[in-house]
């Protein structure tokens, strides 16, 4: 069972909060155990797991991203993107959350962040959720 997710970013380099986006597309499938792959078809953003609860957590990996891989440091990649190449490495395009109860199990602290590194842009995330086998 998949879906995409539709994700519209606002700055060059930015954390979405989609948790609630992928936990609604666990809940459309019905699927009650399992696991829930995710994955960004785009090599200039990434997904993360991270602390939602605080609104400063992802301004801080936003920041700190873009002094560890400045925007215009010594690259020979010709499109003016090469940080954003590099910062999608960095975080890297998928990841997979357990579902228990139709939930996903993060941590009590955890979200699932749509990282931004070439933005603003109109971007997707795969979500597959696959149900155990003895569900």
């Amino acid at each position: 069972m998949s879906a995409t997710l539709r994700v519209k970013t606002s700055r060059r380099t930015e954390l979405l909060d989609i948790t609630r986006d992928v936990q609604r597309a666990i809940r459309e499938t019905g699927v009650q155990s399992g696991l829930c792959h995710l994955y960004v078809p785009h090599t200039t953003a990434g997904i993360t797991i991270n602390e939602n609860a605080d609104p400063d957590v992802p301004r801080d990996i936003e920041a700190a991203m873009d002094r560890l891989v400045p925007k215009d440091g010594p690259y020979k990649h010709y499109e003016g993107n090469a940080d954003a190449h590099i910062k999608s490495t960095l975080t890297g395009v998928s990841l997979s959350v357990e579902i228990d109860g139709g939930e996903l199990r993060l941590g009590h602290w955890q979200g699932i962040f749509f990282c931004e590194y070439d933005g603003p842009r109109q971007r997707e995330v795969r979500v597959r959720v696959v149900r155990d086998d003895l569900s």
